[in-house]
């Protein structure tokens, strides 16, 4: 009998356990953390962990806080998060953040602890089938019972995970295989039947869309978050720089394309720019790339893009080619590959007096807000930060009004630098997605925009941060209601407010002092400057709470059923 390299557990010569060679197969990928949380159905698999220093695990306080900072850490560095999870609830409590990270198609692998094999289907102590109940939100997943299949079903996981559109993958793991003991023979080959990671782009549509920008007047280009995932930013700025088409992005796109670049025109959509929107209705060639064309982006299908001649769409996914907006130009492929294709062919455009068209359009309504010396403005803090980090910043959000401020006054210059839950929209994800992308960059500032809604569904996590002492500056724009509820029910239920009142929350400040970090807060533009500076100046996790009014709007905003032209664009006067 000895020892394994990988566990202090004795087995015969050259044989490990389930859990063991889980743990080694995620060493073999390259994973540098993972997030979870044990229970009885997962303790062989922490077990191991114990006797192998080389494994790194955050214990998170929560489930739902352990798949969004993996979820964070995989959207931050573009390689595959990982979270583990227990039986039952355990496992459960992913479920949301599963399909945070299949909506927006992010690169994850979710290992679940299960109950013994036998026990499976007998409706056992915390038993779930998570392969059934999570099958519409993965894009793959596995059940595994022979343990020697462990090392080739984790090789093919993070294959499947990180290829092709990216997404989830799960690995189901039953208490019994975990224990079993098996030899490791690392995988190196991948045989996955009817697995087609990346689509060749017919050189035919390329050449296609070529011609239809040469006869183009008023082509645009909507950037979504296919470019980020394809690392197809710099081939987007040099097909722009030839093309020399405007650029509109999707929420998700944001930070794929330099806000800082003549031709970049900012968000459309829901709550988008009216320039944005604008050159968007007027155009007579829609470039989609990287995006799919969902209903914030468009509203209104029988009103978008109602003088466009030709719609262009380029997206791995073929299965997303034509299905919202009917498409005149379909490229599957990679985004990265067909750009730099096209880019080999590309030529200027005339696109002068286009450009003077939209620049009226941005300058007649830019965005813009009231600004006010008795009142702490959401868009002023958001501007704060932008000027203090130049940009430079890893954002996160949660979901509601701030993530839309953010997305409007923050300007983004580099790829990956904006997470925020686009798809599903979760409350809860953004903090924990910064823990995640702070573990992925420790030498950059991340900072976690959150609302005081959301921030009460993830404040658990200020421990993760106070105890491994993870130096996210935590912002709270507190306006005391569900924000983005109170202004839908002002606009379009005549004002008839219900059960958005958040009266009674704690206070964050002493909350976050609970938790052992320094918690600081701002009700002016004076105070709010001091405590910012206060905030960058400390080293370590720092929550900074801005009192905001409750009755700030976002604008402009499109309200369902009506088209991206007709947007309410708020009363400045």
């Amino acid at each position: 009998m000895e020892k394994s390299e990988y566990s202090n557990h004795s087995y015969s010569a050259g044989t490990m356990s389930g859990a063991e060679a889980l743990l080694r197969a995620l060493l073999d990928e390259g994973v540098e953390a993972v997030f979870g949380y044990p229970g009885g159905s997962a303790l062989y698999i922490y077990d191991a962990m114990a006797g192998n220093p080389a494994f790194k695990h955050i214990l998170t306080r929560h489930e739902q806080g352990a798949v969004h900072a993996a979820d964070g850490y995989a959207r931050s560095t573009g390689k595959v998060g990982v979270c583990i999870a227990t039986s039952g609830p355990g496992a459960t409590n992913l479920v949301t953040g599963i399909a945070t990270a299949h909506m927006d198609s992010i690169p994850l692998v979710v290992i679940t602890a299960n109950v013994p094999t036998a026990l499976i289907g007998t409706d056992a102590f915390q038993e779930a089938d998570m392969v059934g109940m999570t099958m519409p939100i993965t894009k793959h997943s596995y059940s595994v019972r022979d343990a020697e299949d462990i090392p080739r079903i984790v090789h093919e996981a993070f294959h499947i995970a990180g290829t092709g559109r990216k997404g989830p993958v799960l690995i189901d793991i039953p208490k019994d295989v975990s224990n079993a003991r098996m030899t490791y023979r690392p995988s190196k080959r991948l045989q996955i039947r009817g697995y087609e990671a990346n689509p060749i782009p017919d050189p035919a549509g390329i050449d296609a869309l070529m011609r239809a920008i040469a006869e183009a007047e008023k082509p645009i280009v909507i950037a979504g978050g296919g470019v980020v995932h394809s690392n197809a930013a710099d081939e987007l700025v040099e097909f722009i720089d030839q093309t020399r088409i405007p650029v509109a992005t999707t929420l998700l796109g944001l930070s794929g394309f330099p806000s800082g670049h003549p031709y970049w025109l900012g968000m459309a959509g829901h709550h988008g720019g009216y320039g944005a929107n604008m050159a968007i209705q007027n155009a007579d060639l829609v470039i989609s790339i990287g995006s799919r064309f969902d209903d914030r982006l468009t509203m209104k299908l029988e009103g978008f893009a109602p003088r466009a001649r030709r719609i262009a769409h380029i997206d791995i996914d073929p299965a997303e080619i034509g299905k919202n907006v009917k498409t005149d130009i379909g490229i599957a492929g990679d985004v990265k590959t067909v750009l730099a294709y096209a880019c080999e062919r590309a030529t200027a455009t005339g696109t002068e007096d286009w450009m003077r068209e939209i620049r009226q359009y941005m300058s007649s309504h830019p965005l813009r807000y009231k600004d006010s010396e008795t009142e702490l403005k959401p868009q002023y803090v958001l501007e704060m930060i932008h000027e203090t980090s130049q940009g430079n910043a890893i954002l996160t959000t949660d979901v509601g009004q701030h993530q839309m401020w953010a997305a409007q006054f923050y300007k983004f210059k580099h790829p990956r630098s904006l997470l925020t839950s686009g798809g599903l929209g979760t409350m809860g994800f953004g903090f924990p997605a910064a823990i995640g992308a702070q573990i992925g960059h420790p030498d950059r500032l991340v900072v976690s925009i959150n609302g005081d809604g959301g921030m009460q569904m993830c404040a658990q996590e200020m421990a993760v941060c106070a105890i491994h002492r993870i130096p996210v500056k935590i912002v709270v724009l507190n306006n005391h209601v569900l924000g983005m509820v109170r202004q839908q029910q002002e606009l379009i239920y005549k004002k008839r407010y219900s059960q958005i009142d958040l009266e009674g929350s704690p206070d964050f400040v002493k909350l976050a002092e609970a938790y052992g970090i320094k918690g600081l807060r701002a009700r002016t533009k004076a105070e709010a400057a001091a405590i910012w500076e206060e905030a960058l100046r400390t080293p370590g996790p720092v929550l900074t709470e801005f009192v905001i009014p409750s009755d700030e709007n976002v604008y402009p905003m499109v309200l369902g059923g009506f088209a991206l032209d007709e947007m309410i664009l708020g009363n400045f006067d």
